[in-house]
């Protein structure tokens, strides 16, 4: 049983509410409309992401790079866009601790939308030239550093406590969804042409900062006394102490940049299974097929027992479905481990979200939500440069199976370190 800290939410917490049905969660319009922001804004994020970088690999192959090189450099990619993350992820928490987080959310969309219409027109244009992409891709990363923990900490601030669990269990689901649609989409659209999937990347950055217009509610947090750097030692101190904190998303950072095989898809779509742009819109689409499974699962039946547990197992299937990737020289077995692969990180992300929600008090949530946007940035873009070191070395089918290899004994060492993660129990 995880146990809540005090009550130190904001104005929503001192509401009496008794009714914690979905019905009761529909009716708070400035959930909605934050909840739809944030969907369309992870979407618009995702595709752009995946469209980056099958333009730097084309890009990369059509003007006489091997495959190898190829691979590196969209490795490169991934840490062009988290060394922002890295140096802004900290001063991003504590800023979303002590600013309207709205106000925030809105600027971090603003400079999305610049980034999505720039890599649109040099697509369009026919630009051949790596290194504009790559400056464009740390700006896209400065914009996310500071769009994760201003979102995460938002939406608790938006509901009644007694509904927070509810809402928590349904932002997680629709992060995600769209973390894992996006990327399906945006394999899709490079199928038409990376210019279309930058328009479209762009519109929904555009939806989501009209959406967050329809907020009322004041999303400026309680300021806590002490300076910048006092907020930002106490938030790295919370999540260190706090086992079921720092468990999950340490768990999360590395079984991910070792089992980060989709990463590598343009390089599997293209030399490997030889399936061109279509075949990689399909791979890109099959975890987003058994994430969407998972999740209408998890929405109409909640985990009632052994979250910790179930953690670990999802965490384990998720390495073990990178494996089988991997060693697949056929696309149907390669489309199904992908399913599998999607339907497992969606548990797995689902539980941890909830759990680092509902054990962190409100004035805490934005430098807790950066430490962990910083170690999902590490497991997502440094894992995409790690996936193209490793390719480049040992192929992409060794990389990928070093990858699911390292998440399965990433898997039974934190099982083994963390106790408490391990034995938590109901998401409550």
């Amino acid at each position: 049983m995880t146990d809540l800290p005090p009550d130190t939410d904001s104005v929503p917490s001192a509401i009496e509410v008794t009714d914690t049905s979905m019905r009761a969660l529909l009716r708070q319009t400035d959930f909605l409309f934050f909840w739809t922001a944030r969907f369309v804004a992870t979407l618009a994020v995702q595709i752009q992401a995946v469209t980056i970088g099958w333009q730097v690999y084309t890009l990369a192959r059509e003007t006489g790079r091997d495959e190898g090189q190829g691979a590196f450099l969209l490795g490169m990619v991934g840490l062009a866009q988290f060394v922002p993350l890295f140096f802004l992820a900290l001063t991003a928490g504590e800023t979303a601790d002590r600013h309207d987080r709205k106000a925030i959310m809105t600027a971090a969309i603003g400079l999305d939308i610049l980034c999505a219409g720039g890599l649109g027109l040099l697509a369009w244009s026919g630009h051949t030239a790596l290194w504009p992409i790559f400056a464009i891709a740390v700006l896209f990363g400065a914009g996310r550093a500071f769009l994760s923990p201003a979102s995460s900490a938002m939406g608790p601030m938006l509901v009644p406590r007694p509904l927070l669990p509810r809402a928590i269990a349904w932002n997680s689901l629709s992060w995600q969804s769209a973390s894992i649609i996006g990327p399906a989409l945006g394999g899709l659209l490079c199928a038409i042409s990376p210019a279309a999937a930058f328009g479209v990347s762009a519109g929904l950055f555009l939806l989501g900062g009209l959406c967050l217009l329809g907020v009322r509610k004041s999303t400026k947090p309680v300021v806590q006394p002490g300076s910048r750097w006092t907020l930002i030692k106490e938030g790295l101190v919370y999540t260190w102490r706090n086992k079921i904190v720092f468990g999950s998303i340490s768990l999360d950072l590395f079984a991910v940049l070792l089992g980060g095989a989709t990463a590598l898809l343009p390089v599997f779509a293209r030399d490997v299974l030889h399936v061109g742009a279509e075949g990689f819109g399909i791979l890109r689409a099959a975890p987003a097929v058994g994430a969407t499974v998972v999740a209408v699962v998890l929405a109409s039946h909640q985990i009632r027992r052994r979250a910790g547990l179930l953690m670990f197992g999802a965490v384990a299937v998720f390495g073990a479905a990178t494996v089988v990737f991997g060693l697949s020289q056929w696309m149907w077995l390669s489309v199904v481990a992908l399913a599998v692969l999607g339907g497992a990180d969606m548990v797995s992300v689902y539980i941890r979200q909830t759990l680092v929600q509902l054990v962190t008090p409100d004035p805490m949530r934005g430098r807790v939500a950066a430490v962990s946007g910083l170690f999902i940035s590490a497991s997502n873009e440094l894992g995409e440069f790690e996936s193209g070191v490793a390719a480049r070395f040992l192929g992409p089918v060794g990389a990928a199976i070093f990858g699911g290899v390292g998440a399965l004994i990433v898997t039974g060492a934190w099982a083994r370190m963390f106790p408490e993660l391990r034995k938590a129990d109901r998401l409550e």
